[in-house]
């Protein structure tokens, strides 16, 4: 039997109104493909901490991850981002604490549209 981890996944993505349906659209999309790329199932997921920047308020990120992929028991956390200026605006960050068996270089970390400039060393080449 292969040995069980808790790793990190790390996604972001942003939106382009600070509405609570671009938010929980964004959010749901990003998670979505965080699941995919990864092959998780939502059992897998031990838990998730959510943060937006400055300008986003219109909704919690968590909503997204309960209503659209039902992670009803998974532990859910939404904070505000450090407010560094010139930084990336209207961006949602996440990471998503799973139980696997994969090494941390299996892990597929998931930055989608403007997002992809945050972590360019994570990305696939």
């Amino acid at each position: 039997m292969a040995k069980t981890y808790v790793r990190g996944i790390r996604g972001a993505i942003t939106v382009e109104r600070n509405t609570a349906e671009d938010i929980i659209q964004a959010t749901g999309e990003l998670l979505q493909a965080i699941m995919a790329e990864n092959d998780l199932d939502p059992e897998d997921i031990a838990s998730a901490f959510f943060t937006v920047t400055a300008d986003l308020n219109a909704e919690f990120p968590a909503t997204a991850a309960r209503e659209l992929l039902g992670w009803k028991y998974v532990p859910l956390l939404c904070a505000r981002e450090i407010d560094v200026p010139g930084r990336l605006p209207r961006c949602i960050r996440v990471l998503v604490h799973v139980n696997t068996t994969r090494s941390q270089r299996e892990i597929k970390h998931v930055y989608l549209r403007e997002a992809t400039q945050l972590r360019t060393d994570l990305l696939p080449q």
